[in-house]
């Protein structure tokens, strides 16, 4: 809690899926794949809600939404943005205890942050279980994780690859989780294969960033306002593609719950 607390209090959370085209990207492709699957006047729940940008914007198209944040400094900036959304209720919270809830009390449940940062498998289960716990039969889970090589494709070529490899890799190329890592990373079958037993039905698991974060930093990189709308239309075309996930950063894990 303390290690993710003072990260989200010293970065720009709020303005993360604006300020970049690779966070522009990841809001279109996530808020995409949540109109393929919300109805008018849901009830939706999104965990790890950060400070609002999905909660916010699905609460002003008229959705019944509860939000759920882990640290006090982005719950409060939610609070401020969505005083004038609609329907919006706000709690702290840890994805792993939602216990506030009853069973099967909302019709699609976000889990857009939370698995970055849960290391221990008991907690990552937990809060699996609890995310699909709360929702209705036939009800949508989202899941968003992190691919471990999106992490060492977007943060280890300046010259500090060993560093990032010992940290996210065990010395056979196992993949590593332990809370100082701040992020965590998965091989994409492993995060899939994390849904084994639980009542749910895969859909699809798709990336949602590609390989923008590792290029945007180069001094000729360019997708101008004029093209982006384009890029996000083919990215998408191809956002589900399994020889492609591996290189994007962010990606969602997305089932139906039975």
């Amino acid at each position: 809690m303390e290690i993710i607390s003072s990260f989200y209090n010293q970065a720009d959370e709020d303005s993360r899926l604006q300020r970049s085209r690779h966070g522009q990207l990841e809001y279109a492709v996530t808020m995409h794949y949540i109109h393929r699957f919300i109805r008018p006047g849901d009830k939706v729940l999104e965990v790890g809600a950060g400070t609002g940008r999905y909660s916010i914007a699905l609460a002003k198209e008229g959705m019944d939404v509860t939000a759920v944040e882990l640290v006090e400094s982005n719950l409060d900036i939610l609070r401020k943005n969505s005083k004038a959304a609609g329907r919006i209720r706000s709690y702290q919270g840890d994805a792993a205890d939602l216990s506030r809830f009853d069973d099967q009390a909302f019709d699609i449940t976000l889990v857009l942050g939370p698995l970055y940062h849960l290391y221990e498998a008991e907690d990552v289960h937990r809060a699996i279980d609890e995310a699909i716990r709360v929702t209705r039969k036939n009800g949508i889970v989202m899941f968003a994780f992190l691919s471990v090589f999106g992490i060492m494709y977007a943060n280890y070529f300046q010259g500090n690859w060993a560093a990032g490899q010992e940290e996210n890799f065990t010395e056979d190329y196992r993949v590593r989780h332990f809370k100082e890592q701040l992020f965590t990373g998965y091989d994409i079958r492993e995060f899939e294969q994390l849904f084994e037993g639980k009542p749910v039905q895969w859909i699809t698991t798709a990336g949602t960033d590609g390989i923008v974060e590792s290029i945007e930093d180069r001094s000729d990189f360019m997708i101008p306002d004029e093209d982006f709308p384009a890029f996000v239309k083919w990215y998408l075309a191809f956002s589900e593609k399994r020889e492609l996930l591996g290189n994007t950063n962010h990606l969602l894990y997305i089932c139906r719950k039975l």
